[in-house]
């Protein structure tokens, strides 16, 4: 392979996580963009929050009801399934019912078990919603003003894997961009993945001076800091931008291998200096991946 050495001997380290696996469907492509995208937008895991992300889209003849689906990961880092289902209900109310002809089915394989959607998105019908058989599933049919929302009456949930990362380090912001874009595209085609982040502006660390706010800016590798920090910084000197990819996957499997696949896939663009990734010494994370064992 071109370019390994510029793979770091580190590891990062990641977590088990419940996820659901969900297929938004809807009338228009520019539509089904927007619910994927604002449902599974503004990650917060490290919040106690709901972290989602877009798989990849899907063509009619792979949805239930005909047309045009974006298959979509919601992720949370608790076993507090009652905090699970508001959360999630939060993202489907407000960023996929509201938006016209839009349905939601349950896209999880082999669930570890289920959440019911009757409590916190069905009854938006206030009272009026009625469930009915329909493209061979159980449907909540919620009645709203262009009619209708419907969505599967129960979503099942899996365990896997969330947290793995890697940082490109760049020389310039042409290939923060030029690389980030190939490595979503790359990370597009697989199947169990996602990057909730995207191409990622902001590496964290835990240990904080204001808690009250969660992880704050992980100091050290700060470009703008290097002068300041002086010895503290571990930016490299030909280092200007350090971007990092953040991957969710069903299993440690189809994780490994969206690491691997994404980092080779920019090992020959200009201005991509290291590949490197963030820990916390081993402490933090139930599980600890060497970048090098990939491969």
């Amino acid at each position: 392979m071109d370019n390994k050495n510029l793979i770091e001997d580190t590891f990062f380290e990641c977590f088990s996580g419940k996820y659901i696996r969900a297929l938004i469907t809807a009338d228009d492509k520019d539509t089904l963009k927007q619910a994927a995208f604002d449902s599974t937008s503004t990650p917060g895991a490290v919040i106690g929050r709901i972290e989602g992300g877009v798989e990849r889209f899907v063509s009619p003849d792979e949805t239930p009801d005909g047309r045009d689906g974006a298959i979509v990961q919601y992720w949370f880092g608790s076993d507090d399934l009652e905090k699970f289902e508001l959360e999630l209900s939060y993202r489907i109310r407000q960023d996929i019912l509201v938006k016209p002809f839009t349905r939601v089915f349950n896209y999880t394989t082999e669930p570890k078990g289920t959440i019911g959607m009757m409590k916190q998105v069905g009854h938006c019908g206030d009272g009026y919603e009625w469930i009915e058989n329909k493209y061979g599933r159980e449907m909540i049919n919620i009645p709203i003003a262009v009619p209708d929302f419907q969505i599967e009456s129960e979503l099942g949930y899996g365990e896997g894997i969330m947290g793995a990362n890697f940082w490109y380090m760049c020389e310039t912001k042409e290939s923060v961009l030029k690389a980030g874009k190939i490595i979503i595209d790359e990370l597009y085609k697989l199947s169990g993945i996602i990057a909730p982040f995207g191409i990622c502006s902001a590496a964290s660390k835990v240990e904080t001076n204001y808690p009250w706010i969660g992880p704050t800016t992980n100091h050290p590798y700060c470009p703008s800091l290097k002068k300041n920090l002086e010895y503290i910084s571990k930016v490299p000197n030909n280092v200007k931008y350090i971007p990092e990819i953040v991957i969710n996957g069903i299993n440690m499997g189809v994780v490994k291998e969206a690491t691997k696949i994404a980092i080779e896939s920019i090992l020959n663009i200009d201005g991509v200096v290291k590949i490197s990734a963030g820990n916390f010494n081993g402490e933090l994370g139930e599980y600890n991946i060497n970048l090098l064992d990939l491969f």
